[in-house]
């Protein structure tokens, strides 16, 4: 057991200083989480060990996602469809960052966290290209095109 202790305590030393180049706590503990799976994966195959790596990690499609992502590409992100949104007529009428998650679930089929949108939502406003204002309703922010 000490053996095997020793074996792995070379293997993260010698790892260490890729994984501290990540400033990220968090992206270090992946890294870390799934080195050692793999390692104690690759302790237990045999031979073909390395074959069953290559399959284990090889990323395939969900297959109930559209084809056109399944094909590598990725759904656009909440800037790209806010960005788009502004192209259109959507903000001619005042709208609320939960209508507008709804909106972009809905037309673009990608779900986006209100907590998501409010950070773009903010600088698209102080870049002046919608304007934020306060519902008289409920108190919260709404925003419509200039």
């Amino acid at each position: 057991m000490s053996k095997h202790i020793e074996k792995l305590k070379k293997q993260l030393t010698e790892i260490a200083e890729v994984v501290n180049a990540f400033k990220s706590e968090a992206v270090q503990l992946k890294i870390v989480d799934r080195l050692l799976d793999v390692l104690v994966e690759f302790d237990k195959a045999d031979a073909d060990g390395a074959d069953f790596l290559i399959k284990k990690f090889r990323k395939r499609p969900d297959s109930d996602t559209d084809d056109q992502f399944a094909q590598g590409r990725k759904k656009p992100g909440a800037t790209k469809v806010l960005n788009q949104l502004l192209n259109t007529d959507f903000f001619s009428t005042a709208r609320s960052i939960s209508s507008i998650a709804e909106y972009c679930k809905d037309n673009f089929d990608s779900e986006f966290k209100t907590s998501e949108l409010s950070g773009i939502l903010l600088k698209l406003a102080n870049e002046h290209k919608l304007k934020r204002e306060r519902s008289r309703d409920n108190n919260r922010f709404e925003y419509v095109a200039l």
